[in-house]
């Protein structure tokens, strides 16, 4: 009596695994969207845990302090971020090197832009700087790339949008001794404060963006 009434369970259950769909990345609840519903162009931030992530933090008062763009091929989801060097990095690896996993999926409010054409504008100006070093100076060339910096000259390339205004280092908050000695590690006492820079911070609070994920 008890076998007969278990046989239908169990042969649903089989059917539902059998028939779950199967991605490169899990199938996780990730705020507004899941992982299969990122598109090439969405931005996405985290909290760094590399040496400088508490700088960022500190100079401008937000806890986002690294991002990249997300870049869609069929089933696999890749980041292209400025590290050392610029480079591709598979979604999952980049949201475990964050903060407890935590990050915010940001897209274009106006997705009329977001075009066939405008996609492969953006990822032709991506591209073009991968494998560049790492610009821990926080120059404004194009000879080697920080991480806002990547994102900001791409989505203004591709689709004449800025994200956001770049400012003048010695308007950023200069004041905590941790920022301090980070600027004058790097810079000796030649602190560059006339430097434009784009931080996270500012791409994160442009009003030209929508959140559409979070976790």
């Amino acid at each position: 009596m008890f076998l007969s009434a278990t046989v239908p369970v169990i042969t649903a259950l089989l059917i539902v695994v059998m028939f779950r769909p199967h991605t490169t990345e899990p199938r996780r609840k990730s705020g507004l969207l899941r992982f299969e519903n990122f598109e090439t162009g969405d931005i996405i931030f985290q909290v760094s845990s590399s040496a400088q992530s508490q700088f960022f933090q500190e100079a401008t008062h937000s806890p986002y302090s690294h991002i990249g763009v997300i870049h869609r091929e069929g089933r696999e989801y890749r980041v292209y971020e400025a590290v050392q060097p610029v480079k591709l990095t598979n979604l999952s690896e980049w949201i475990k090197r964050g903060e407890k996993g935590h990050y915010v999926v940001k897209r274009l409010n106006d997705t009329t832009l977001l075009t066939p054409a405008g996609i492969e504008r953006l990822k032709k100006s991506l591209k073009k700087h991968l494998n560049k070093d790492y610009d821990a100076y926080f120059e404004w060339t194009d000879d080697k790339m920080y991480c806002s910096e990547l994102v900001w000259k791409a989505y203004e390339e591709a689709f004449g949008i800025r994200l956001g205004e770049p400012k003048l280092l010695q308007h950023f908050d200069l004041s905590s001794d941790l920022v301090k000695a980070k600027l004058k590690e790097r810079y000796g006492d030649k602190v560059p404060l006339t430097e434009k820079v784009i931080s996270p911070a500012e791409i994160f609070n442009s009003k030209n963006l929508v959140v559409i994920a979070q976790q």
